[in-house]
């Protein structure tokens, strides 16, 4: 297979599970938590390293803001043989409850995005495979972490969610919104690839504590810098059950 021309990988460069962060700087973050770590390719906002945890070899590809931009690395990636994805990213909470540096496994994602509806009706559910989602909940629960599960929303307008878009969301029991998840869980499905989403907490848009970027890992609270690095942990424990 030819090379693919965003993540210019071909066909046996990458192993069969990929954590899918969204900010190529979170990628050397996710590496740093490894034990070995090589760049294979690095490309507009896509960057991929390969790396060893523990036993398990396992590839790592940012795949920049929004639903767009991520479909094209699960689509690239998919072709050159990787199988499972996990993404491991920030999120905005939807319920009062929830606070900044908590964490939160998707069972679902609401399609509040255009790039899905290219592929599918919207009415076709964006869900993660059973045994990503279980392995991401298991895993927590061997860390002793605590992690809310449950449905979440991708939303294609950052700066464009009103105060009636994030009521309605609440009143539904959205736990979060991001903006990557349900292309990322459509496309898998559609691939019959396994896919799976932890998400760490950086504000909560119901008690007005969003943040005001989406970008480093040092605008964040001190809370969710810590739990980025739990998530990450969380999600790499979970590969090694994949």
């Amino acid at each position: 297979m030819a090379t693919q021309p965003h993540l210019l990988v071909e066909e046996g460069d990458l192993t069969d599970v990929a954590l899918i962060p969204g900010d190529p700087g979170r990628v050397d973050r996710i590496a740093d938590h490894c034990d070995e770590a090589e760049t294979v390719a690095e490309n507009r906002e896509y960057k991929i390293v390969n790396a060893t945890y523990g036993d398990r070899e396992l590839t790592i590809c940012s795949t920049g803001i929004g639903c767009p931009s991520a479909a094209i690395a699960v689509e690239e990636l998919a072709n050159v043989g990787v199988e499972t994805f996990i993404r491991v990213g920030t999120t905005g909470a939807l319920q009062s409850d929830i606070e900044i540096g908590d964490m939160i496994v998707a069972t679902g994602a609401a399609k509040n995005e255009g790039t899905s509806k290219r592929y599918e009706d919207a009415e076709y559910p964006a869900v993660p495979d059973y045994d990503v989602l279980s392995s991401l909940v298991e895993s927590a629960e061997a860390n002793g972490e605590d992690v809310h599960v449950g449905p979440i929303v991708s939303d294609d307008a950052y700066y464009a969610e009103t105060d009636d878009h994030v009521a309605d969301w609440e009143d539904a029991g959205l736990l979060c919104v991001e903006m990557e998840a349900a292309a990322v869980f459509t496309l898998a499905r559609r691939r019959g690839l396994g896919a799976g989403a932890i998400c760490t907490v950086d504000g909560n848009l119901v008690e007005g504590t969003q943040k005001g970027t989406d970008t480093e890992d040092d605008e964040l609270p001190e809370k969710a810098k810590n739990n980025v690095g739990r998530a990450i942990d969380i999600a790499l424990e979970a590969t090694t059950e994949l």
